[in-house]
């Protein structure tokens, strides 16, 4: 029973991480299959530079070179997209797989108003979500300053607890 607490441990270490540092760059295989886990997800047509720099062995021109083709209307539809884009062997990727996701948008989808990240956003920002009235962005702050960064849009529910209905109308509008 002693040997599963290393990974407890290790497991802990990077929530710990990853919670006190939306930035931080996971450092190798193991950490992204914890991350995976944990929940993290990186959705390969929307990502910034700062997404791919998240994973181990992306170098800065590589994630600007993927956030340059994204813009330019390159849509991802799998991980053997994003390694001939980079023009790198499919292996080198391949334990990257679990935390990138190819969501894909229609140009109506993508014509939507600025998408809002709670975990940096202000009030007045918040403000500019339909459904978030003054009350609702003070208590995703508060939240946010007693708790803690929201990992996920289910999690935002939950601390939040809003309805089903009301993340339905939100969903559009946060990333987190």
């Amino acid at each position: 029973m002693n040997r599963w607490l290393p990974v407890n441990l290790k497991l802990q270490n990077l929530r710990a991480k990853l919670l006190s540092d939306p930035y931080y760059r996971l450092q190798s295989r193991e950490e992204v299959q914890i991350a995976a886990e944990l929940g993290l997800g990186i959705d390969a047509n929307q990502a910034t530079v700062d997404d791919w720099l998240r994973l181990p062995g992306l170098s800065i021109h590589q994630g600007r070179s993927l956030v340059e083709l994204s813009h330019a209307g390159v849509v991802f539809y799998c991980i053997e997209d994003i390694a001939a884009a980079l023009g790198v062997p499919l292996q080198r990727l391949e334990p990257l797989k679990p935390l990138l996701n190819f969501n894909y948008y229609d140009n109506n989808s993508l014509e939507q108003p600025q998408v809002v990240n709670p975990n940096t956003a202000t009030i007045e920002s918040l403000r500019k979500i339909p459904f978030i009235d003054l009350s609702l962005a003070q208590t995703v702050i508060e939240n946010r300053l007693a708790v803690g960064p929201y990992r996920s849009l289910a999690d935002f529910q939950k601390r939040l607890e809003l309805s089903g209905e009301e993340i339905a109308q939100l969903m559009y509008y946060l990333r987190f």
